[in-house]
C-alpha cells in the first residue's frame, strides 16, 4: 500500500497510551467510514462534535514504514516519514505540517483512551479527499495515488486507431493537448532489426516510422512528454537468436540504435519470444545472450546520457527466456508484459502473479505494469493500475495508442 494510504489508515486508526478529558462529543454508531472502497472496522464509534465528523485512531505502526511518538506530558501526537511531519496537541486547534503552523477547524480530543482528529485536518494534510454522505451516513475517504510514470505506445494505426488522433484528439498534423496529461512518457514504436544488426525504419512486421515522425516529437516536446525509441524484434524461426549469437551483428546493432537514439530520451528494447520451449543449458545459453546485448547498449547509451528500458515477457509467461535478476540490475526500466493469458479481461491473480514474482528480483521502482489496452474495459483498467500502485511500482505501459477508450482515458486521468 501506498505511503500516503498508510498514513491515512494510521490517522484513522492509531491508539494512544494516554488518559481521558471530557469532550462534548455525541457517538455515531450508525457512521460508517470507507476508504478507497473498503469498510473500516472501527473499535470506536466516529464522533460529531459541534459539526465537524471525529474519527478515531488506531495502532497500525508494525504494517508503516513511518515514526509515530506519543508524548503524554505535552499531550502531543508526532507523526514523520521522509516527506511529512505532522506535530498534534490534544484540545488544541494549531498544529505544524513541515513545521509550518496550520489551524485546524476542530482539535483533537481523547475519549475513553482513544485520540479523535477531524476528518478535513488529515484529509487536508495528506492528499486524501473526504466525502460526507448525509443521506446515507457515510464517510467516504479517497487517497490520491501519488505521481505513476505511466507509458503509451505510439505505433502505426489505421484512420480509426491513430495514435496521433487518440492522443493529441486532433487530426494530424494539428496537435492539441487532447489526453496528454495522462501520459509521461511516449514509447515510439517505430525500429526493428535484422538478423546482421541493420537498424531497420521499415519492417515487415509493421513496425516503421511514420511520414512527418518530426511532428510527433515537435508535440511531444510541446506537452512535456518524454520519448522513447522502441526497437522491436521477434524470435520467429530463431531469427532473434541467431542474431544474439553474432558478435559482429551486436556490436554493430548497438551503436546504430545509441547513434540513432540522441533524438530521443532513451530507448525501449522489446525483443520477444525468447526461451520458448527451451530448458537447462540451451535456455542459460539464451538468458546470457539478451544479457551481453542489454549491458553492452545499456553502456553505450550512459554515455549519451541515454535511459534503457526493456518490455519483456512476464516471469509466469511461456517466454523464459529473461534473466530478470540481471536485466534489473543493466536497466533503467523494466516494462513487465503481464497479458497474453487468454481471458479478457487479463486475470488478475496471473497478473498479481507476474508482478509478485518480478519484484523479488527486481526493485519495484524499476518495474511498469505492460497492459494491453485492447484486453480491457475502464474497469479492469483501474483494476490493474491499483496492482500497481500497491505493489509500489513506478508505473503502467499500455499496448498501445489508438485502441484505448474514452472510459480508459477517464481512469488514467484520476491516476
Amino acid at each position: 500500500m501506498k505511503r500516503i494510504l498508510r498514513f491515512t489508515l494510521l490517522l484513522i486508526g492509531l491508539i494512544l497510551a494516554a488518559g481521558t478529558s471530557p469532550v462534548s462529543a455525541q457517538p455515531e454508531e450508525d457512521i460508517k467510514v470507507f476508504i478507497d472502497g473498503v469498510q473500516l472496522q472501527l473499535d470506536v464509534a466516529p464522533q460529531v462534535q459541534n459539526g465537524r465528523t471525529m474519527l478515531p485512531f488506531r495502532a497500525a505502526a508494525d504494517a508503516l514504514d513511518i515514526e509515530v511518538i506519543w508524548e503524554p506530558t505535552a499531550r502531543q501526537i508526532f507523526a514523520k516519514d521522509s516527506n511529512i511531519t505532522l506535530e498534534m496537541t490534544v484540545d488544541s486547534t494549531t498544529a505544524r505540517v513541515n513545521n509550518q503552523m496550520v489551524i485546524l477547524d476542530a482539535a483533537p480530543t481523547i475519549l475513553n483512551g482513544r485520540t479523535l482528529l477531524p476528518a478535513r485536518f488529515f484529509s487536508e494534510t495528506f492528499g486524501c479527499v473526504v466525502k460526507w454522505d448525509p443521506s446515507t451516513r457515510i464517510v467516504n475517504i479517497v487517497s490520491t495515488p501519488p505521481d505513476m510514470k505511466v507509458v503509451g505506445f505510439y505505433a502505426l494505426g489505421d484512420e480509426k486507431t491513430s495514435s496521433w488522433g487518440d492522443l493529441f484528439n486532433s487530426p494530424y498534423p494539428n496537435a492539441d493537448k487532447g489526453n496528454t496529461e495522462a501520459l509521461s512518457d511516449l514509447a515510439l514504436g517505430w525500429y526493428s532489426l535484422d538478423e546482421t544488426g541493420q537498424l531497420l525504419t521499415q519492417s515487415s512486421s509493421g513496425w516503421q516510422i511514420p511520414a512527418g515522425w518530426e511532428k510527433v516529437l515537435e508535440a511531444a516536446e510541446k506537452y512535456r512528454l518524454k520519448t522513447q525509441m522502441v526497437v522491436h524484434m521477434t524470435d520467429g524461426g530463431g531469427k532473434l537468436v541467431r542474431f544474439l549469437n553474432n558478435d559482429e551483428a551486436v556490436r554493430l546493432a548497438a551503436d546504430s540504435i545509441a547513434e540513432e537514439a540522441q533524438l530521443y530520451q532513451g530507448v525501449n528494447l522489446d525483443f520477444e519470444g525468447l526461451g520458448w520451449n527451451e530448458s537447462g543449458e540451451e535456455l542459460i545459453k539464451t538468458r546470457q545472450l539478451f544479457n551481453n546485448f542489454a549491458k553492452l547498449l545499456s553502456e553505450e547509451l550512459k554515455v549519451r546520457g541515454l535511459e534503457l528500458t526493456l518490455t519483456l515477457h512476464a516471469p509466469n509467461s511461456s517466454y523464459l527466456g529473461y534473466d530478470y535478476m540481471t536485466l534489473g540490475k543493466i536497466a533503467d526500466y523494466i516494462i513487465v508484459m503481464a497479458y497474453d493469458y487468454g481471458p479478457k479481461p487479463e486475470p488478475e491473480n496471473l497478473v498479481i502473479q507476474a508482478v509478485s514474482q518480478a519484484v523479488t528480483q527486481v526493485p519495484p521502482e524499476k518495474l511498469i505494469l505492460g497492459i494491453s489496452a485492447v484486453s480491457e474495459t475502464g474497469e479492469s483498467l483501474e483494476e490493474k493500475l491499483k496492482i500497481a500502485w500497491e505493489y509500489d511500482l513506478e508505473g503502467a505501459a499500455l499496448w498501445r495508442l489508438g485502441l484505448i477508450t474514452d472510459e480508459m482515458w477517464t481512469v488514467l486521468k484520476n491516476y
